[in-house]
Protein backbone atom coordinates (compact mmCIF):
# COMPACT_ATOMS: atom_id res chain seq x y z
CA UNK A 1 0.00 0.00 0.00
CA UNK A 2 2.57 2.38 0.95
CA UNK A 3 4.58 1.81 -2.72
CA UNK A 4 0.77 3.09 -4.36
CA UNK A 5 0.98 6.31 -2.10
CA UNK A 6 3.97 7.61 -3.97
CA UNK A 7 2.50 6.59 -7.61
CA UNK A 8 3.08 9.86 -9.22
CA UNK A 9 -0.56 11.38 -10.37
CA UNK A 10 -1.00 14.08 -12.86
CA UNK A 11 -4.64 14.78 -13.94
CA UNK A 12 -6.92 17.66 -15.23
CA UNK A 13 -9.39 18.50 -13.04
CA UNK A 14 -11.13 21.84 -14.44
CA UNK A 15 -10.46 24.00 -17.37
CA UNK A 16 -12.25 27.27 -17.53
CA UNK A 17 -11.82 30.81 -19.04
CA UNK A 18 -10.94 32.66 -15.52
CA UNK A 19 -11.58 36.33 -16.89
CA UNK A 20 -12.13 38.15 -20.46
CA UNK A 21 -12.39 41.67 -21.15
CA UNK A 22 -13.05 43.52 -24.80
CA UNK A 23 -12.65 47.30 -25.26
CA UNK A 24 -13.38 49.33 -28.00
CA UNK A 25 -12.93 52.88 -26.48
CA UNK A 26 -12.38 54.75 -29.66
CA UNK A 27 -15.16 53.74 -31.54
CA UNK A 28 -17.16 54.36 -33.61
CA UNK A 29 -14.80 57.23 -35.25
CA UNK A 30 -11.74 54.92 -35.71
CA UNK A 31 -13.58 52.38 -37.47
CA UNK A 32 -13.74 54.52 -40.14
CA UNK A 33 -10.00 54.73 -40.28
CA UNK A 34 -8.61 52.84 -43.57
CA UNK A 35 -4.94 52.43 -41.73
CA UNK A 36 -3.57 48.90 -41.03
CA UNK A 37 -3.78 48.79 -37.44
CA UNK A 38 -0.29 47.85 -35.30
CA UNK A 39 -1.35 44.29 -33.23
CA UNK A 40 0.67 43.69 -30.01
CA UNK A 41 0.46 40.57 -28.12
CA UNK A 42 1.72 40.46 -24.83
CA UNK A 43 1.65 36.37 -23.10
CA UNK A 44 1.67 35.48 -19.34
CA UNK A 45 1.82 32.29 -17.55
CA UNK A 46 1.31 31.97 -13.63
CA UNK A 47 0.86 28.78 -11.01
CA UNK A 48 -0.16 28.44 -8.00
CA UNK A 49 -0.98 26.11 -5.14
CA UNK A 50 -4.49 25.97 -4.41
CA UNK A 51 -4.06 22.74 -1.60
CA UNK A 52 -2.66 20.46 -1.35
CA UNK A 53 -1.46 18.44 -4.88
CA UNK A 54 -3.66 20.51 -6.73
CA UNK A 55 -2.62 24.01 -8.22
CA UNK A 56 -4.07 26.72 -10.40
CA UNK A 57 -2.26 27.27 -13.40
CA UNK A 58 -3.41 30.20 -16.22
CA UNK A 59 -1.97 31.68 -19.60
CA UNK A 60 -3.46 34.95 -20.13
CA UNK A 61 -2.86 37.06 -23.73
CA UNK A 62 -3.21 41.01 -24.20
CA UNK A 63 -4.39 42.04 -27.42
CA UNK A 64 -3.82 45.57 -28.13
CA UNK A 65 -4.39 46.88 -31.79
CA UNK A 66 -3.67 50.36 -32.40
CA UNK A 67 -4.47 52.73 -35.67
CA UNK A 68 -2.33 55.13 -35.11
CA UNK A 69 -2.15 56.07 -31.36
CA UNK A 70 -5.42 55.13 -31.17
CA UNK A 71 -6.62 51.82 -29.29
CA UNK A 72 -8.76 50.12 -31.81
CA UNK A 73 -9.60 47.12 -29.29
CA UNK A 74 -7.85 45.61 -26.53
CA UNK A 75 -8.78 42.41 -25.63
CA UNK A 76 -7.62 40.28 -22.61
CA UNK A 77 -8.47 36.78 -21.74
CA UNK A 78 -7.28 34.39 -18.89
CA UNK A 79 -7.80 30.76 -19.39
CA UNK A 80 -7.06 28.30 -16.45
CA UNK A 81 -6.88 24.97 -15.48
CA UNK A 82 -7.18 23.36 -11.72
CA UNK A 83 -4.16 20.11 -11.52
CA UNK A 84 -3.96 17.20 -9.31
CA UNK A 85 -0.27 16.85 -9.19
CA UNK A 86 1.03 14.24 -6.56
CA UNK A 87 4.41 12.93 -5.90
CA UNK A 88 6.44 14.16 -8.21
CA UNK A 89 10.15 15.57 -7.08
CA UNK A 90 10.40 19.55 -6.55
CA UNK A 91 12.42 19.91 -10.13
CA UNK A 92 10.04 17.83 -11.86
CA UNK A 93 6.99 19.85 -10.41
CA UNK A 94 8.02 23.09 -11.73
CA UNK A 95 8.75 21.45 -15.24
CA UNK A 96 5.09 20.26 -15.23
CA UNK A 97 3.62 23.64 -13.82
CA UNK A 98 5.55 25.85 -16.37
CA UNK A 99 5.56 23.58 -19.42
CA UNK A 100 3.25 20.84 -19.75
CA UNK A 101 -0.12 22.43 -18.04
CA UNK A 102 -0.01 25.58 -20.27
CA UNK A 103 0.64 23.24 -23.40
CA UNK A 104 -2.75 21.96 -22.36
CA UNK A 105 -4.24 25.06 -21.53
CA UNK A 106 -3.34 27.43 -24.65
CA UNK A 107 -5.66 26.05 -27.30
CA UNK A 108 -8.44 27.12 -25.46
CA UNK A 109 -6.58 30.44 -24.83
CA UNK A 110 -6.29 30.90 -28.83
CA UNK A 111 -9.24 29.82 -29.88
CA UNK A 112 -10.95 32.50 -27.10
CA UNK A 113 -8.91 35.02 -28.21
CA UNK A 114 -10.04 34.26 -32.14
CA UNK A 115 -13.57 34.22 -31.19
CA UNK A 116 -13.78 37.43 -29.22
CA UNK A 117 -12.04 39.42 -32.23
CA UNK A 118 -14.50 38.42 -34.42
CA UNK A 119 -18.16 38.73 -32.59
CA UNK A 120 -16.85 42.19 -32.41
CA UNK A 121 -16.49 42.80 -35.72
CA UNK A 122 -12.86 42.49 -36.52
CA UNK A 123 -10.68 39.84 -38.26
CA UNK A 124 -9.56 36.86 -35.92
CA UNK A 125 -6.31 37.30 -34.31
CA UNK A 126 -4.41 33.89 -34.21
CA UNK A 127 -2.32 33.91 -31.28
CA UNK A 128 0.95 31.87 -32.97
CA UNK A 129 1.94 28.49 -31.47
CA UNK A 130 4.23 29.06 -27.92
CA UNK A 131 7.31 26.93 -27.04
CA UNK A 132 6.94 26.62 -23.56
CA UNK A 133 9.71 24.43 -22.88
CA UNK A 134 11.83 27.73 -24.03
CA UNK A 135 9.64 30.15 -22.44
CA UNK A 136 10.28 28.30 -19.38
CA UNK A 137 14.10 27.71 -19.40
CA UNK A 138 14.66 31.09 -20.23
CA UNK A 139 12.61 32.40 -16.96
CA UNK A 140 14.93 29.47 -14.87
CA UNK A 141 17.87 31.30 -16.32
CA UNK A 142 16.46 34.49 -15.22
CA UNK A 143 15.21 33.61 -12.16
CA UNK A 144 18.92 32.01 -11.24
CA UNK A 145 20.24 35.55 -12.18
CA UNK A 146 17.71 37.04 -9.40
CA UNK A 147 17.22 34.15 -6.83
CA UNK A 148 13.30 34.47 -7.29
CA UNK A 149 11.25 30.92 -6.52
CA UNK A 150 7.58 31.96 -8.27
CA UNK A 151 6.87 30.62 -11.55
CA UNK A 152 5.49 33.60 -14.17
CA UNK A 153 6.61 33.82 -17.26
CA UNK A 154 5.78 36.97 -19.17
Amino acid sequence: MAEQDQTPVFQLQRMYLKDLSLEQPNSPQILLEQQQPQVDIQLQMSAEGVTEGLFEVSVMATVTTKVADKTLFLVEAKQAGIFEIRNLPADQLQGVLGVVCPQMIYPYLRAIVSDVCTRAGFPPILLAEVNFQAMYEAQQQAQAGNGAGEVSIN
